[in-house]
Order: C-alpha cells, then sequence, then structure tokens
C-alpha cells in the first residue's frame, strides 16, 4: 500500500521550528520601522538645516546688504534745512557771496549747480614764462593776501600783493528783483614803490556755467568783450559787463589790449588748465612809450588729450574776458540781474563808491560795538589786523554741493554718500579750501559772536549731512573742484572714526547768548533752530557714546590710528585732530584717550542744557555729564602719579626709534637691484600696559574744558607744567608737547615732519586762556594764579599772532616754539583767526 499523506489544515499548522538567533517577526518589524523612523528623521533634520542654513545665509546676507546701506542712508528726522533755505527767494540777502574760498577773487551763488565767476591774472614780460594765478596756492609765494574787510553778506575789501603791484578787490552788492540782485566788482592795480619799472598785467574775468544754463558772448571793436549774457535756473536772465580800464581813480581811460575765450568746460577744476592750454605769444602789445612787444593772452583752446570717457553731459559753457594794462589802472566789473527792473542807476563809479564808503563806515561801527577792542587801548594797527582776522573768516565762507567718498566694514569697496550741500568756513584758503569737522567748532565761536545766523545755518548744514547711525564724514570733500585740491589716500571717509565734536562748543555759546538776551533780535530763531535741529544732535551724541566707547566704564578710545606700526615712530591718531601727538606706542583696544573723555563732558552737559531748554527729558544726559565730570573717575581713569599729569592708558614704550633698515645684497650684485632702505621704528623694550607719559596738549583737557573743579589739587600741577619753560611755555603760546619729552620735535616717519610734537597752535591756546579766565574768575584755591597766568598767555599769544602778520603777511596754521615765526600753511585764518577773541577778551 502506498504510503498516507497527513493532511495539513491551514491555519492550525505548527509553526516552522525557529533558530535560536532568529527574532520574532514582530520584533523585525518593529525594529525596521524604527530604522525607517530614524531615518526619516535624520532626512528631515538634514532638510530642516539646509532650510536655516539657507534662511540664514539670505539672512546674513540681507542684513549685510542692510548694514552696508546704512553708511549711505541718511538721517530720518527732517532735515534741519528747508530744501530751498538758501535760494533767492528765501534768503536774498545771502544768495550771492565769495563762496569760492579756493580762488583768490570770485563769486557764486548758494545753490547746487551754481554760475560761477572769478579772475585770473599774470604779469607780461616777467623772468617766469607763464605766473599765472587763480586758485589759492603757496607755491606762488605771495607777499601776502587776504580781506581786509568782509562783513559775510554785502560787501568786501581785499589786498593781494605779488611781486611787484597790488591788486585791491572790492565787491558790493545790491539787493532788487528775484533773484539776489546785483553786484559791482572793482579792481585796482598799484606798482610798488620798489618796483623799477611799471608793471604791464593781464587781468581775466571769467564765468563759467556748471551743467547748467548757457552763456553768450557780446564782443566789440574786434577782440574787446564788452559783455556776457546768460540764464539759469537759480538766476534766470542776466548781464555782465567789463567796462575798461582807467588811469587810478580818475576818470581817464588808459590804452590797453583785449582778447576773450569762448569754449566748454569739462568741469569747474579745469578752468585754470583750459585757460594756460589757450595760451598764446602771436599778440603785440603797444606800450604807451610806442614800443610794440609780443605779449601772451588767451588764444584757441586746444583740449589736451581728452579722455574718451569724459561725459558729454558735464561740458558747459565758459567765457573769459582779458585785458593788458600797464599799472596803475582801476576796471570794474558789473552783474545785472533780469528781474531787478526798478534799478535806480548802475552800481558803478561814484555810485559804487559812496555805497562801498557807507559798507565800510558800518561794517567799523559794528566790529568796534562787538568786539570793543578800541576801548581796551589797542592800537589802530592791532584793530585792523583784528579786522581783517574776521574778515578772512568770513571771506573764507564756502558752498560746497557734491557726495562723500565713504565706506563702512560692510563694503568691500567705497560708496558715493548721497548728495548735499555744505556752508562752512574753511581752516585754509590755499592748502584746506574745505570743510572739517573739528576745525569749524572753532570758526564758529568767533563768527557767532559776530552773526549768530551765520553759526546756525553752518551747524545745520553740518548736521544735516549726518547719516541713519549719527555718523558725519570728518572731512567734507565734496563736489571734483574740491575733489582736485585732496590727494586720493585721505579722500575716502570711513564710519567709525570720529573727529572732536567742537560743534557743541559753538552751541554752548548759542545758547548762552539765548539765555543772556532772549529778546535779541539775533538770539529769537535760536530756539526753533534748536528744535529742528534736536533729534538729529540726539542720534549724533549716541553714536559717540556706544561707538568711541573705550575698555573700561566710563572711559572712551579713538578709533582709526595707524595700524602699520612698523613704519610710525608712534601710530598717528588722525581722528583725535592732533594727528602725531603722542599715544600708546602699540595701538590696541585696551586704549583710554583722557581728550576724548573730556570732550564727551562737554557734549553731555550741553546736550542737557539744550534738552532742558526744548522742555526734552534732560535727565540722561546730567546724569552723564555729573559722572564724566566726576574728578575721582577721572583721576582713577586717567591720572599718572608717575608723571604727576593726566594721561593716556594703553600698551606702550618709550623705548622707540626710527632706524635705517638693513638690506642685504649678495656680494656682485648691484645695489641699483635691490629695495631702497627705509627708516623703520625700533622697539628695544616690549610695550605694557600703563599710563603713556606725555605731557603736552593731551594732560591740560581736564583743565582746557573746565571739567576740573575749581579747588582740584590738580590745577596746582597743571599750572606748574604750563608756566615751565623747559616744558610747556613759551614767549609766544603753549607749546603742543613738553621740552622734555623723548618724541619732542622728532619725526615719525622718514616723510612726516613734527605736527603736533612742539610747535604752537592758536585753539588749543585759545582754550587755555579761556579756561585760565574761567579759573581766574571763580573762586578757589588757585584762583590768583589763574589770573596771572591768563594775563601774561594772554599778552604773548596776541603779541606774536600780530606780530608775525606784520612782518610775513600772513595768519598761520601754527608758530614755532623757539623763534615765534609763523609755519605750515597760510593764511591760517581758521581757528588761528581765535586772537580777535583773545584780544576782545571774549570767551
Amino acid at each position: 500500500m502506498g504510503r498516507q499523506r497527513k493532511r495539513v489544515v491551514t491555519g492550525e499548522a505548527d509553526p516552522p521550528p525557529t533558530r535560536k538567533d532568529e527574532k520574532p517577526a514582530t520584533l523585525q518589524r518593529k525594529e525596521k520601522k524604527k530604522k525607517l523612523d530614524i531615518g526619516k528623521i535624520f532626512i528631515n533634520i538634514s532638510i530642516g538645516l539646509c532650510i536655516f542654513s539657507l534662511i540664514w545665509f539670505f539672512y546674513a546676507l540681507y542684513m549685510r546688504s542692510s548694514l552696508a546701506k546704512r553708511v549711505v542712508t541718511l538721517h530720518h528726522s527732517p532735515p534741519v534745512l528747508d530744501v530751498n533755505s538758501t535760494s533767492a527767494e528765501v534768503s536774498p540777502e545771502r544768495f550771492w557771496g565769495s563762496y569760492r574760498p579756493q580762488v583768490y577773487f570770485g563769486m557764486k551763488t548758494r545753490s547746487p549747480r551754481s554760475v560761477v565767476t572769478g579772475m585770473m591774472w599774470m604779469r607780461q614780460f616777467s623772468e617766469v614764462d607763464v605766473n599765472l594765478r587763480h586758485t589759492c596756492e603757496q607755491g606762488d609765494r605771495l607777499q601776502g593776501y587776504g580781506w581786509l574787510m568782509h562783513d559775510g553778506l554785502s560787501f568786501g575789501v581785499q589786498e593781494i600783493h605779488d611781486s611787484d603791484f597790488t591788486l585791491t578787490t572790492e565787491f558790493v552788492k545790491r539787493m532788487g528783483g528775484e533773484h539776489g540782485g546785483d553786484w559791482t566788482w572793482r579792481i585796482t592795480a598799484k606798482q610798488h614803490s620798489s618796483a623799477p619799472h611799471a608793471p604791464v598785467i593781464s587781468l581775466m574775468f571769467y564765468a563759467a556755467a556748471d551743467t547748467q544754463g548757457y552763456l553768450e558772448a557780446h564782443v566789440e571793436e574786434r577782440n574787446r568783450l564788452g559783455s556776457i549774457t546768460g540764464f539759469s535756473e537759480e538766476l534766470g536772465n542776466f548781464k555782465i559787463t567789463f567796462r575798461k580800464p582807467v588811469a587810478g581813480e580818475s576818470s581817464s581811460a588808459k590804452y590797453a589790449s583785449y582778447n576773450y575765450l569762448q569754449t566748454m568746460s569739462p568741469g569747474l577744476e579745469r578752468l585754470t588748465d583750459i585757460v594756460r592750454n589757450s595760451l598764446n605769444r602771436r599778440f603785440v602789445y603797444s606800450h604807451p612809450s610806442g614800443e610794440k612787444r609780443q605779449y601772451i593772452a588767451v588764444d584757441t583752446y586746444k583740449p589736451q588729450h581728452q579722455p574718451k570717457s569724459a561725459d558729454p553731459r558735464k561740458e558747459s559753457d565758459f567765457v573769459l574776458h582779458q585785458v593788458t594794462v600797464q599799472t596803475p589802472f582801476q576796471i570794474e566789473v558789473l552783474f545785472e540781474s533780469g528781474s531787478f527792473r526798478d534799478r535806480p542807476n548802475q552800481l558803478s563809479a561814484a555810485a559804487m563808491t559812496e555805497e562801498l564808503e557807507k559798507r565800510k563806515a558800518a561794517f567799523d561801527a559794528k566790529f568796534e560795538k562787538t568786539f570793543g577792542l578800541q576801548a581796551k587801548g589797542l592800537g589802530q594797527a592791532q584793530v585792523k589786523f583784528s579786522k581783517a582776522a574776521l574778515s578772512n573768516m568770513l571771506g573764507g565762507m564756502g558752498y560746497f554741493y557734491g557726495q562723500s567718498v565713504v565706506q563702512s566694514v560692510y563694503n568691500e569697496y567705497p560708496l558715493l554718500y548721497p548728495e548735499g550741500a555744505l556752508f562752512t568756513a574753511v581752516p585754509s584758503r590755499s592748502f584746506f579750501p574745505r570743510g572739517f569737522l573739528w576745525d569749524e567748532g572753532f570758526h564758529q565761536l568767533l563768527l557767532s559772536k559776530w552773526d549768530p545766523q551765520v553759526t546756525r545755518e553752518a551747524t545745520a548744514h553740518w548736521l544735516d549731512l549726518v547719516n541713519m547711525e549719527g555718523w558725519i564724514p570728518r572731512e567734507q570733500i565734496l563736489g571734483d573742484e574740491a575733489r582736485s585740491k585732496v590727494p586720493a589716500e585721505f579722500v575716502v571717509q570711513r564710519n567709525e572714526n570720529a573727529n572732536p565734536p567742537t560743534l557743541f562748543l559753538a552751541l554752548q555759546k548759542l545758547v548762552e547768548q539765548l539765555q543772556a538776551n532772549p529778546d535779541a533780535e539775533s538770539s529769537r530763531p535760536t530756539l526753533p533752530f534748536l528744535r529742528r535741529l534736536y533729534p538729529r544732535l540726539q542720534t549724533w551724541f549716541e553714536w559717540y557714546n556706544t561707538t568711541q566707547t573705550g575698555p573700561l566704564p566710563n572711559s572712551y578710545r579713538w578709533r582709526g590710528r595707524d595700524k602699520d606700526t612698523n613704519l610710525f615712530l608712534n601710530p598717528k591718531t588722525l581722528t583725535s585732530g592732533l594727528d602725531d601727538y603722542p599715544r600708546a606706542s602699540h595701538p590696541s583696544a585696551e586704549e583710554r584717550h583722557v581728550d576724548l573723555h573730556c570732550w564727551m563732558a562737554l557734549a553731555s552737559g550741553t546736550m542737557a542744557s539744550v534738552a532742558r531748554l526744548l522742555g526734552e527729558p534732560h535727565q540722561e544726559y546730567e546724569r552723564t555729564h555729573q559722572t564724566l565730570s566726576d574728578n575721582a573717575l577721572l583721576d582713577e581713569l586717567h591720572w599718572s602719579n608717575q608723571l604727576r599729569s593726566f594721561s593716556d592708558y594703553g600698551n606702550h614704550t618709550q623705548a622707540v626709534s626710527l632706524q635705517q633698515e638693513k638690506v642685504y645684497v649678495p656680494p656682485g650684485q648691484p645695489r641699483h637691484q635691490f629695495p631702497v632702505a627705509r627708516l623703520v621704528r625700533s622697539v628695544r623694550r616690549a610695550p605694557k600696559p600703563q599710563f603713556v607719559n606725555a605731557l603736552g596738549y593731551i594732560s591740560l583737557f581736564p583743565f582746557l574744558l573746565h571739567v576740573l573743579t575749581p579747588d582740584s589739587p590738580k590745577l596746582e600741577h597743571i599750572f606748574r607744567d604750563m608756566r615751565d619753560a623747559d616744558k610747556l611755555w613759551t614767549p609766544y603760546g603753549l607749546r603742543s608737547l613738553s621740552r622734555a619729552d623723548p618724541l619732542y620735535m622728532k619725526r615719525n616717519t622718514e616723510h612726516d615732519a613734527p605736527y603736533w610734537r612742539g610747535p604752537i597752535w592758536i585753539n588749543i591756546n585759545y582754550l587755555a586762556v579761556r579756561a585760565l579766565h574761567h579759573y581766574g574768575n571763580t573762586e578757589g584755591p588757585y584762583q590768583e594764579k589763574a589770573a596771572t597766568l591768563y594775563q601774561e598767555l594772554r599778552t604773548n599769544i596776541m603779541n606774536n599772532v600780530y606780530r608775525q602778520y606784520a612782518e610775513t603777511g600772513y595768519i598761520w596754521e601754527q608758530y614755532n616754539d623757539s623763534t615765534g615765526s609763523g609755519q605750515g600753511s597760510h593764511p591760517f585764518t581758521g581757528w588761528s583767526a581765535l586772537t580777535v577773541l583773545i584780544m576782545a577778551e571774549q570767551y
């Protein structure tokens, strides 16, 4: 029989035998599911991380882009000045002015694209082939030039002393019409008594448009340009008439040769080059004696290799009138506005003389009323000097328009700041014909005495340039004309860099004037001005109080020190304004700067005063001011017991010197193929954190800005050091660095002569005289000593600055501490003109 099979019932069969190491199916499924879940989690985490990374990446890009834009984003509050505040409609009396400080004589309007007018000249038949004068240049070696009288408003009288003749340039304005009215120039030329022959001079008067408007030349008698007519948006129709020269003060005409030039200019900074490249010797001058000689005159302008990238839209009309005549002579140029329809007569000849004499008399009366120098017994020559100092600052006011070049740490390349206008005084017409932030506060101390409206407008222009962060570019290089005078390395402004906030000095003065005489016509506009200024002022103050803080609470540190320590004997701190004044030898984040601490004490006190005046919360500013004025805190942060003076603190050593670097030249190799040996810094002893033992201007700041209380024993040490001839005292003023200091009059590099390492600077000396006056009139144990020092220092400064002016024809940037001689840039009628306030004893 066959074998029987066992019947298997589905679902009831026995489970197959399992191996010992085999897991149950349910466990396998669970583990598989768990692995899938973990995988999904990892995948989800990875996707999440990718999404987060992308979000973070784009957010970082957005933030970097946003932060990069902050440097060129202006403050959100309404501008202090309305857009048309400088227009002929709103401010006709200040519309035209000598707002071109960089040229010897010229005028423009306070508008962005103004038609400009100016004068050039050259002496014919001289030893120098072409001695063309136009922009103020120290290389011209003039015997002196500057305004003798200028009211900042309606007239000016200037003298320019060339080699063997003097040009007197005068202008008078007359209000009328809708576009700022008329003005007339009068130029008088006289030979020097020492000149062997009467020189023959070519004067060149020009008008140039600036990308808008047009000019048309009207030629009479062959080459004589009789007039220019023109039109621009801000001037409407106008006419410029060139009168024939007359013999001195008389009305008899003189023989003259005439030439003219009519061409297109690619920019105002090119005007001198255009004229120079158009000169030709083919013209013949007939001397009154009958002698005929070839002379140099404008002919046809041929552009010299003009770049293909030149923007044709920038080309504008340029018209020039040349008159060549023998001295003595006098010429008038008349500007007449087309909208001045009820003109009583032309502002020329006797009418010009009468108007000019009225303005001179009014200027003299206002000057004496304001400064009272004659009442103090000063001589006529000193009073004349003081009038010239004030007039040069007023005549050095400029109106600039353009864009700064700026950069922040978030910008790979520099950016253009928003277009803006700036009405400001300039330190020097020849060397610094543009706005500097820390200079301007000193300028306005003098100008606020003469005309508070100028101070309000200038301060408003500066604060209208503040960005959303609260930063103002410290050097304003606006427009191609201004940029053409600045070395490339100084053009870019970086937003971590500050400058002393000296505008608070000027604001402090405006507040004092308002509180002393609130009903005075000159003070009434101050309160609404401060109200509009206040939001920007707050942001500006906060920017200093957050970006320039030091390593310890209530300490401060200038940013922007030179980082290449190998080349500098002591790395400069340009941002402090005192450039090469000795600071810590090795720049670091651990530095504490005593001058900045004192500036912030001044700023916070002024903020508190302004806030109280406006009814705004002032308590926080008051607390900051009290903290920073705490003499115990000041001692803790900045008093050096070793030097017994106030000092900076940082990583410092005095054992440094400049030495010739060693350049290895292999035997037999020519030396010229290897680098030139430079002077480099040698550090003989390692630096360590300590007080910087340099006695000088920085040591005086707690005294200069009245931070010290009248009974502070530190005043005794300060007065002793000030009066010590081996340290700071000289017969001409206080020197910037003690004669006993190792860096006294030491070069900072092989190319950098000492700047703030000994020479006498008038702005700091003004603060010193002002502080001595303060402590000499405040009860305390050092009152008598302060009063004595005050009289001595005041006398030394005013006598030396006046004496140097009388001898050289200039007010100077600084004065030699050994001889008192003027040195540096000249004329420097920025803060050196504060001598007027020292003479007037107005602080």
